[in-house]
C-alpha cells in the first residue's frame, strides 16, 4: 500500500515508523530538515511543501496513493488536506483533529469534509484516562470484542499481595489469563512458575469483571468504584471530556479551573461536576479543599511543566494516584520516573489509533504493548485458520513461542481459553504476541 503522511511532527513520525516496514510511505512537511531526517532514519520518501497544495500532493504521487493521513497540529489544515486529496484522487483519507465539533459534524454525515476516517486527539486521550480510573494500579486498559474482553496492564509494588507470588498462586480468577510481564523494559511470556516481582508490570486479558477483581487483588488498599474521589485539574478540552465521561459512569468529579469565564462555562456543561475557580498550585486552596484525600488527580493543564508540578504536589499531599497529560511524547518515561503514576500522551494515543486502523492482516482490533514490543490482537476465526476446529492445546504446538491466547468470545459469550477448549469458526480470539512473531501469527490464525 502507498501511504502519504502529511505532517512530520510526533504523530506523523510515529505513524511513519509503524508503517515504513510494510508499506511504501511518502512524508510531506513544510520543514525540509524534518523531511530529510525522516528520509534517512526511516528510509521513506520525503516531499517538502504545503500538504494542502495540489502541486505538493501531485509531487507526492497522489494519483497512485491508496491512503492519505493528515496529521499536522492544525485541525483545519488536516481537513483541507483530506478534502484536496479526495477531490483529485481515490485515496482513503484519515484526518486527525483536536476539536470534537469537527468529529460530531463528521459523525453525523460520514465522509463530510472528504474525510473517510476521523480521529479526535482530545477525546481519545480522555477515553484512555477514564478507562484507567476505577482500576487501581492500572497503567493501560484496552477493550476488545465490543467491550466483552479487556486487556489491562498493572504495576505491582512491593506491598501488593501478588508481589513475590508465582503466576499460579496469583491466578485465582475464573475468566482471567495472565499473558506477560514487562520487566526492565523487556516483555516476558509468563508460565505458572513465573514469579511476579515488585515493580513488574503484569499484562492480563479477561472479562471486565475479572480484570476489575484482579485490580483489587493487586492494590486492595484502593477502592475502585463510582464513589471514587476524582479531581481534575485544568478545564482544557481533555479535562472537560474526562469529567463528562466520568459523569456518564455516575462519578461526581471535582474540576479546578483558573479562568473564571471557562469555569462558569464548564459548570453549565457539567451538571454532576463540582467546578472550582482557583489556581491549582495554590497550596492553601488545595489543603482547604482536601485535595490530598482524593483517590485520583488528573492533571490536564496546558503545559507539561504545570502538569508535572501539580502531580508531584498532589502525590506529596497524599493522593493515591496521579495521571498527567504530557504533550511531549518523550517526557512520558521521565515523568513516570520522577513520581507521576501514569503519563498519557495525546499524540501517542492518536498515533496508535491511526496505526491500528492501517494495520494489514485479518486483525479487527490491535493494542500495542510498551510502544511496539508486543501486540494484542482480536481476530475472527475463519475455516482456513490454524485454530479452527482444534483444541488450544493442539493449536499451540503449531504456533511460535511468544504467543498466548487470552480470551475467546462466541455469539457474544465470553469463553476462558483452556487447553481442551475447541475454537470454532466465527469465534473472536484475543491473542497476545511478541512483536517478532506477530506477522507469522496473524498469517496462521
Amino acid at each position: 500500500m502507498r501511504v502519504v503522511i502529511v505532517g512530520a511532527g510526533q504523530v506523523g513520525s510515529s505513524i511513519a515508523a509503524d508503517l515504513a516496514g510494510t508499506h511504501e510511505v511518502i512524508v510531506v512537511d513544510c520543514d525540509p530538515e524534518r523531511v530529510e531526517e525522516l528520509n534517512y532514519s526511516l528510509d521513506v520518501l520525503g516531499v517538502t511543501g504545503d500538504g494542502t497544495s495540489v502541486a505538493t500532493l501531485e509531487e507526492a504521487g497522489i494519483e497512485d496513493v491508496d491512503m492519505v493521513i493528515a496529521s499536522t497540529d492544525d485541525d483545519e489544515t488536516n481537513i483541507v488536506v483530506c478534502s484536496t486529496a479526495k477531490a483529485i484522487s481515490d485515496a482513503f483519507t484519515i484526518a486527525r483533529v483536536k476539536n470534537t465539533e469537527y468529529l460530531r459534524t463528521w459523525e453525523r454525515s460520514k465522509r463530510a469534509f472528504g474525510v473517510d476516517f476521523m480521529v479526535c486527539t482530545n477525546l481519545l486521550a480522555a477515553e484512555s484516562i477514564v478507562r484507567m480510573i476505577g482500576l487501581p494500579a492500572a497503567r493501560d486498559v484496552d477493550p476488545f470484542a465490543g467491550g466483552q474482553v479487556q486487556m489491562a496492564e498493572f504495576e505491582v509494588d512491593a506491598d501488593s499481595p501478588v508481589a513475590n507470588q508465582t503466576v499460579a498462586e496469583a491466578d485465582r480468577f475464573d475468566s482471567l489469563t495472565f499473558v506477560a510481564l514487562l520487566r526492565n523494559g523487556c516483555v516476558e511470556i509468563v508460565r505458572g512458575d513465573t514469579v511476579i516481582k515488585p515493580e513488574d508490570r503484569v499484562v492480563v486479558i479477561g472479562s471486565p469483571g475479572s480484570v476489575q477483581e484482579f485490580a483489587r487483588s493487586v492494590a486492595p488498599e484502593e477502592s475502585p468504584g463510582s464513589a471514587e474521589e476524582v479531581v481534575i485539574v485544568g478545564g482544557s478540552e481533555i479535562g472537560y471530556h474526562v469529567a463528562r465521561l466520568l459523569e456518564e459512569r455516575d462519578f461526581q468529579p471535582r474540576l479546578v479551573e483558573r479562568d473564571g469565564a471557562r469555569a462558569r462555562e464548564l459548570a453549565e456543561r457539567l451538571p454532576k461536576t463540582v467546578v472550582m475557580e482557583s489556581d491549582a498550585t495554590d497550596i492553601e486552596f488545595l489543603e482547604r479543599e482536601h485535595i490530598g484525600d482524593a483517590d485520583v488527580v488528573v492533571s490536564a493543564l496546558d503545559s507539561d511543566e504545570k502538569n508535572l508540578l501539580v502531580s508531584l504536589l498532589a502525590e506529596r499531599m497524599g493522593v493515591e494516584r496521579t495521571i498527567a497529560i504530557i504533550d511531549a511524547d518523550e517526557y512520558v518515561d521521565l515523568f513516570e520516573t520522577v513520581g507521576v503514576d501514569v503519563g498519557v500522551s495525546p499524540r501517542g494515543v492518536v498515533a496508535e489509533e491511526i496505526s491500528r486502523f492501517t494495520l494489514d492482516g485479518n486483525a479487527e482490533n490491535v493494542a500495542l504493548i510498551e510502544s511496539d514490543k508486543a501486540e494484542v490482537l482480536e481476530i475472527e476465526i475463519d475455516a482456513e485458520s490454524l485454530l479452527a476446529g482444534r483444541t488450544i492445546q493442539e493449536s499451540t504446538r503449531d504456533l511460535p513461542d511468544g504467543v498466548v491466547i487470552g480470551a475467546i468470545t462466541r455469539d457474544r459469550e465470553f469463553i476462558t481459553p483452556r487447553g481442551d477448549t475447541v475454537v470454532e469458526v466465527g469465534d473472536h480470539v484475543v491473542v497476545f504476541a511478541g512483536i517478532d512473531v506477530v506477522d507469522d501469527v496473524t498469517a496462521r490464525i
